[in-house]
């Protein structure tokens, strides 16, 4: 039984050397996690940030004429902001759990 255990115990130092810059945290006393957005330059960031606070103004107010009035181009570029949602999606913590789950569960 306890061989099981130190085999497990060795596994999951793998996985974890294997992972380990995955979760970065931020700071210990707060338990907050950091992730990063890949982008250009400057540039693309205001882009982004751009069609997200178009998207909040079209949820808040329905009326898109408000958003025509500030912006040279109304459309919303929804892709834009699934893509930054997609790059902020943690598979590789989501892989990690998974094998640490299969790994416990093989043995008992």
């Amino acid at each position: 039984m306890e061989t099981i255990e130190i085999k497990k115990l060795e596994n999951l130092k793998q996985l974890i050397a294997r992972h380990h810059n995955i979760n970065n945290k931020a700071t210990a006393e707060k338990e907050m996690c950091t992730t990063h957005i890949n982008l250009l330059n400057y540039y693309e960031l205001g882009c982004i940030i751009t069609e997200m606070l178009k998207l909040c103004v079209l949820a808040l107010d329905q009326d898109a004429h408000q958003i025509s009035e500030t912006r040279k181009n109304p459309a919303i570029n929804v892709s834009l902001i699934l893509e930054t949602v997609l790059g902020m999606f943690p598979l590789g913590e989501l892989e990690l759990l998974s094998e640490i789950t299969e790994m416990m569960n093989s043995d008992s």
